[in-house]
């Protein structure tokens, strides 16, 4: 039982290699499900995730915690969902929200400039100038997105178990390549593993159930013992603190908290 996240640029013929890997290992084959899960499962419109998911903020962004919220009701779900196993996910930020798990194998997949331009002109009634400005624009939007959200570059390869420049390779190699690495040792299930999924999925959604209430916190999970980091003016740290250790604890799994604001550490059990 693993998972299977695959980061790619766009036009990359990524989600291709994505559902041809999931159908040969018998997975579930995910992207936007999530969105659609999200939406229903917070009741909001998946418009609103979609936007906070794909566009790029920029750094004067006077919405930026309305983005946080939506970030943490798509990171539940998708954490609630990658908890089944079994699953290739095709999509922005898998990758991000699985680090330490030994069971998930990240993927990331590039290919030529030339090979993404002639997939879009291919698909779309437009010339290579255009595509090539269009490709570029995304390609810098999404790096953009990772770099200001979390301070990370999806560009960086060490945030991957395998980069596949598939501009040489043919998808059903790619395919190959990818289901022989899974059947691995290194990336089946353990108790370990299941563990650490379970804490990161525990404090997703006690951050998606705190988010509205104070949306900057640093919320981490280990066997049900919650961790929140936040800043709180000391006037109001024993009203707040209150608060957030009464929604925190209120979350299935959660066994008890402990709120770290800079002048005091406030518990319950």
């Amino acid at each position: 039982m693993s998972i299977i996240t695959i980061s790619r640029r766009p036009f990359s013929r990524g989600r291709e290699v994505a559902i041809q890997v999931a159908q040969k290992l018998g997975y579930a084959c995910i992207a936007r499900e999530v969105l659609f899960d999200t939406a229903k499962n917070f009741n909001i419109h998946d418009a609103k995730i979609m936007r906070a998911i794909h566009d790029a903020p920029s750094f004067s962004d006077h919405f930026l915690f309305g983005r946080e919220r939506y970030l943490a009701f798509f990171q539940a779900t998708l954490l609630e969902i990658l908890r089944r196993d079994n699953i290739v996910y095709h999509g922005l930020a898998g990758h991000f929200f699985i680090q330490g798990v030994s069971h998930g194998l990240k993927i990331r997949i590039i290919t030529s400039l030339e090979e993404r331009v002639r997939t879009l002109t291919e698909r779309e009634a437009i010339g290579p100038k255009n595509a090539a400005l269009i490709i570029k624009r995304e390609d810098n939007d999404r790096r953009r997105w990772s770099q200001h959200l979390y301070g990370i570059d999806t560009w960086d390869p060490s945030l991957y178990d395998m980069v596949l420049n598939i501009a040489g390779l043919s998808v059903d190699e790619a395919v190959e390549i990818i289901c022989q690495t899974i059947r691995l040792k290194r990336f089946q299930t353990t108790t370990e593993s299941r563990r650490r999924l379970e804490d990161l999925a525990l404090a997703a959604r006690v951050k998606a159930a705190l988010v509205e209430t104070k949306p900057d916190i640093d919320v981490s999970a280990q066997n049900g013992h919650v961790h929140i980091k936040t800043d709180i003016e000391e006037s109001r740290e024993a009203e707040l603190c209150s608060e957030i250790i009464r929604i925190a604890g209120s979350v299935p799994g959660v066994g008890d908290v402990a709120v770290e604001t800079g002048h005091v550490v406030r518990h319950y059990d």
